[in-house]
């Protein structure tokens, strides 16, 4: 994922990559940082495969640590330090890393105890590996691959038991490239990495505006809280991609209602869960279809963020129940029954998601990987698998 990042500093290092309050990072000079900590997580062991966790608040430093781990060949577990300190240690202790890095917000919301036995990187010491290379760390000579492990993101089912996604490279790449008939992302976008960088909606709107070039806005918690502030920033930022959950969503409404400012919004991209529809009857009543784009994109951490795309309608407003469209070129999508056969055309079935999104697994849970994580006897294709949701469609 971070080649694409890379191959993007290549092409115009002196844009502006990352903007935080009143801080621009070019491209060059974010990729520099980057690889200098990479360089020292290599050093101290970081190979690829090996899960790194990192507690911090959201600033610049969380991504140049994001893209460090990525460059040194690890894979990123993010904890966020505004999550209860019980579940950061929980999830720390499922995941098992020798590694943390970590700031000041992040060592207080984990405590000295629970990392008394790391190896901890503090990121507000950055002058520690300022001697180190700027130049990117070869993925071939760390034997990294597309098919190593990206990120863990955590996860709670029905029992609030944490379990931890794992995706490759591969599934995070190829998000981005068969979505790409839908979207025409590039460096004249600005997004917002509005969600915690623990959700993994946050997976899409980092890397979506890294990958092409774009300007990646990171909206500090204080504002991302109070509506009326976000929409603000969301109009001084020139923002053209938002994504949003629908229940969010329904506050921004009203804050853009009460503002009157225009927007230079291209997309409103939903996700993270189910969307009413009856719930857009007050934005498209001063909007059109187009200006701009809604589009609803069901998904699963366990597939890769997305599954399904709809471009939305105000005809949609007076559905019962949220459409969620067509699936991704690269996914195959059954509806079985309790005997795994296909429903009848209109039937309800449960939702099985196959194909190239699908992760590679639970970590830690190889039970529970075997039972959500199956041979798709559909496909034709030796060692396919598919995802069962528990979701029921029609």
């Amino acid at each position: 994922m971070h080649a694409l990042f890379e191959a993007q500093v290549r092409r115009a290092p002196d844009a502006v990559a990352l903007v935080f309050e009143e801080q621009s990072i070019s491209y060059g000079a974010l990729n520099a940082d980057a690889n200098r900590l990479a360089h020292h997580l290599i050093g101290l062991g970081v190979r690829p495969d090996q899960p790194v966790a990192i507690c911090v608040e959201r600033s610049p430093a969380m991504v140049v640590g994001l893209l460090a781990i990525l460059k040194a060949g690890g894979a990123y577990v993010p904890l966020d330090p505004a999550y209860p300190s019980e579940r950061l240690r929980q999830l720390l202790d499922d995941a098992g890393p020798r590694l943390l890095l970590c700031d000041a917000a992040g060592r207080a919301a984990l405590g000295a105890e629970a990392i008394a036995d790391l190896s901890a990187v503090d990121l507000d010491a950055a002058t520690a590996w300022a001697d180190q290379s700027a130049d990117d760390p070869d993925p071939h000579a760390l034997g990294l691959t597309a098919r190593n492990l990206a990120y863990v993101i955590y996860t709670s089912g029905s029992t609030g038991t944490p379990k931890g996604v794992m995706v490759e490279h591969a599934q995070i790449v190829r998000l981005f490239e068969a979505t790409r008939s839908w979207y025409d992302f590039n460096e004249r976008d600005v997004w917002c990495l509005f969600h915690s960088f623990s959700f993994d909606f946050s997976v899409w709107e980092l890397w979506g505006a890294l990958h092409c070039g774009g300007r990646l806005v990171l909206v500090p918690g204080h504002i991302a809280r109070s509506a009326p502030d976000f929409y603000t920033l969301v109009c001084k930022s020139s923002a053209t991609v938002l994504n949003q959950t629908p229940s969010g969503f329904k506050v921004l409404i009203e804050a853009e209602r009460e503002s009157g400012v225009r927007n230079q919004l291209r997309y409103l991209i939903f996700g993270g869960e189910a969307l009413e529809p009856s719930s857009l009857k007050p934005w498209f009543e001063r909007h059109c279809d187009h200006a701009p784009r809604l589009i609803n994109m069901y998904g699963i951490t366990e597939t890769t963020v997305h599954v399904t795309y709809r471009l939305l309608n105000k005809s949609d407003t007076s559905s019962s129940c949220g459409p969620i469209g067509e699936r991704i070129p690269d996914l195959r999508i059954y509806l079985l029954d309790g005997h795994g056969q296909p429903v009848p055309f209109g039937a309800v079935g449960e939702l099985y998601i196959g194909g190239a999104g699908v992760a590679r697994g639970y970590l830690n849970r190889p039970d529970l990987t075997a039972e959500r994580f199956l041979a798709d006897p559909f496909s034709g294709k030796a060692g396919a698998r598919m995802y069962r949701s528990g979701d029921l469609a029609r």
